[in-house]
């Protein structure tokens, strides 16, 4: 192992080690009721541990946001916008913007058997990752259906980091933790993390002041002021970008300090709003809209993430028929003609004067300048220049299948 791959296990050992450590975070992370151990500590397995708050109404950032308005999701309270949804999305395409994805689960998975029991949980391979680097996946129930994407990181060789979705921390916990086998421990670490996500062009720029940057998909622990921080280059806007999880008694401080840093590039905090039109341009899916239990990964257009190879995991066997005969839909992108009503989910889409779908996501790009959205669509209307037709409050607009992703970043 080179000297450069030891000192960087190391960072991300002390930097998990200081972040569990963290009074304050421990001072809010209260067992529920599913968070008593759920292994039989005395048959020698290691324990399963659980923290998550009963009354959890805010992230840990929510004294620092100047929102106009707060979206709920479950228990959570997040800002929906800051300036405007058109202002934060055109900071990161043009600049950079910081998000608070606080609300984010976080997972750690350990122990000699991991890698092999996660291999079988998740569809992508983590055989493939080497130490600090970091994978997009899904887990599956027994259908092939979604239960959630996330991504997973290898913080040591039997050690990994998963960050999911903020709706989904209960229940993929409780999903793992009910097909626990051999020698694994899981915990959930939501409650002792605060995260940022840092998007845009300018996102390196702001961030070469801490410390070498690590490569798209990889992970490494920098100190960031007095905090610990674990440092990702990933994002969920179609931009360059970086994932920045600490302390959750640090999160005011480092919020504060990365509007400092980002304070050349007029760097703008950013809300649920500008999140939603980002990725919908550049055609990533959100779950519990565009992904759910009862569609797979194939119908989502997301093999690419899913591993036939390997020998065994939950909803494989499903997946392999897809692959062999064909699906009979897929998530298919859709852009409408310019001065459209801007559509929303759910809106119905036509095709030869027939309903033939709705969408799953709709809004207006600010960058096409026009509405764009997301629909599982039959093979005979899913190839791009197929003409379609969205019903918008009772009128039909004109709108084409289109090529994925709707927006690109440039080179």
């Amino acid at each position: 192992m080179g000297r450069m791959r030891r000192e960087g296990i190391l960072r991300l050992r002390h930097a998990l080690a200081v972040i569990r450590s963290s009074e304050q975070a421990s001072s809010f992370a209260k067992a529920s009721s599913f968070g008593k151990a759920m292994a039989d500590t005395s048959s020698g397995k290691p324990a399963l541990v659980a923290f998550r708050c009963f009354d959890v109404s805010q992230t840990s950032l929510c004294c620092c946001h100047g929102f106009k308005w707060f979206a709920p999701d479950s228990t959570i309270s997040r800002a929906f916008y800051y300036s405007g949804i058109v202002n934060e999305h055109l900071a990161v395409r043009n600049a950079v913007g910081i998000f608070d994805i606080s609300h984010m689960g976080e997972i750690e998975v350990f122990g000699p058997e991991a890698e092999r029991w996660l291999n079988g949980m998740l569809t992508n391979n983590l055989s493939k990752l080497a130490v600090g680097e970091g994978q997009y996946t899904l887990m599956l129930n027994d259908e092939g259906g979604v239960i959630d994407d996330l991504i997973v990181y290898r913080l040591e060789n039997s050690h990994y980091f998963l960050v999911v979705n903020a709706a989904k921390i209960e229940e993929d916990f409780l999903w793992l933790s009910g097909h626990r086998a051999g020698e694994v421990t899981l915990l959930n670490r939501s409650d002792h993390f605060a995260a940022v996500a840092v998007q845009g062009p300018k996102s390196s720029e702001l961030f070469r002041p801490i410390g070498e940057l690590p490569e798209r998909n990889r992970i490494r622990a920098y100190r960031l002021g007095a905090a610990q921080v674990l440092i990702a280059r990933t994002g969920y806007t179609g931009e360059d970008g970086f994932e920045a999880f600490f302390p959750a008694d640090s999160a005011s401080a480092a919020w504060d300090q990365f509007l400092e840093l980002g304070q050349l590039w007029q760097i703008l905090p950013c809300g649920l709003g500008a999140r939603d039109t980002l990725r919908l341009e550049a055609c990533y899916p959100l779950n519990g809209a565009d992904l759910s239990p009862e569609r797979t990964p194939m119908e989502a257009g997301l093999g690419f993430f899913v591993d036939l190879g390997k020998s065994d995991f939950i909803g494989r066997e499903p997946l392999l028929k897809q692959k062999t005969n064909g699906v009979e839909e897929r998530l298919c992108a859709i852009r409408l003609a310019p001065k459209s009503a801007p559509p929303r989910a759910h809106y119905p889409v036509y095709a030869e004067n027939q309903q033939i779908g709705e969408l799953t996501s709709g809004s207006q790009s600010p960058t096409l300048s026009t509405g764009i959205g997301l629909a599982y669509l039959g093979n005979k209307y899913a190839k791009p220049g197929q003409q379609l037709e969205i019903e918008v409050r009772g009128r039909r607009f004109p709108a084409t299948v289109e090529k994925k992703p709707l927006y690109k970043r440039p080179c």
